[in-house]
């Protein structure tokens, strides 16, 4: 525990670089919608990340866009989990397959750590990058699988920290877990799981299954595609078997590595 308050203006600046660092360009107006932060402000921090070199103003695209010197800031950041390094060569020859991107995520508290994407080997990714997004365990589709498959005890402790963190009243968090549930035991039966609808981006959508050890669960493997390019049906036919194999490869690599 800390003994003072966060410092407002660097929690500002990293969520306007976390932001800009998901897109190739990305405007003021942008910035304002999903921050919530006043456009002044936007524009005050975004002429000191510009000095600093970190951002830059694409005059010709109309907004703003990280320098190659976003990269210095995990510099000093080394080792990958296990899974992540088995995985990489696997989640590269099935983008290469299948042209969409793949994605290795990792639980981290109560979210899924994205930790490996093979968005610069996709033509076809609807994101600029997702290396470190937090994922949701309940309505995104990686933090699904993982919830999904995972051990009974660890299911029941992350589905109550996820819903108290939401929710105080006793009654709905009852009616949430009977609806999360039931998600839960659909997921296991189809045996992948995918993105609630309604969130965010609506154009895509993920695919996501578990990459399964011996004794417990090392992460989730994913895809994600356009939606006007296949039906939720037809993509299922399409990448579910392609997934398995992989995540079956790439959990043997992992024991290989062990």
């Amino acid at each position: 525990m800390v003994s003072f308050s966060p410092v407002r203006s660097v929690e500002r600046v990293l969520a306007i670089l976390e932001h800009l660092n998901r897109n190739r360009v990305t405007t003021v107006r942008d910035l304002h919608a999903t921050t919530g932060l006043p456009k002044p402000t936007i524009v005050r921090l975004l002429q000191t990340l510009e000095q600093t070199g970190y951002v830059s103003n694409d005059a010709g695209h109309g907004g703003y866009q990280v320098t190659s010197k976003i990269t210095s800031l995990g510099s000093g950041f080394h080792g990958d989990p296990l899974v992540v390094e088995a995985g990489r060569a696997h989640a590269v020859a099935l983008t290469k397959h299948i042209i969409w991107p793949t994605t290795i995520a990792i639980l981290d508290g109560t979210h899924m750590v994205v930790r490996y994407s093979t968005i610069p080997d996709s033509p076809n990714s609807p994101f600029h990058a997702t290396v470190n997004m937090q994922l949701t365990l309940d309505r995104h589709a990686l933090g699904l699988a993982y919830l999904a498959f995972c051990n009974s005890d660890e299911q029941d402790i992350l589905i109550n920290t996820v819903l108290t963190s939401k929710e105080r009243n006793k009654n709905r968090i009852s009616g949430k877990e009977k609806v999360l549930r039931q998600s839960l035991r659909f997921v296991r039966e189809q045996g992948f799981a995918e993105r609630i609808p309604y969130m965010e981006p609506r154009s895509s959508n993920t695919i996501a299954v578990p990459i399964m050890g011996e004794e417990r669960i090392l992460g989730t493997l994913g895809i994600t595609y356009f939606r006007a390019a296949y039906s939720q049906k037809d993509a299922a036919e399409k990448f579910v078997k392609k997934l398995h194999r992989t995540a079956r490869d790439i959990a043997k690599n992992t024991r290989r590595l062990a």
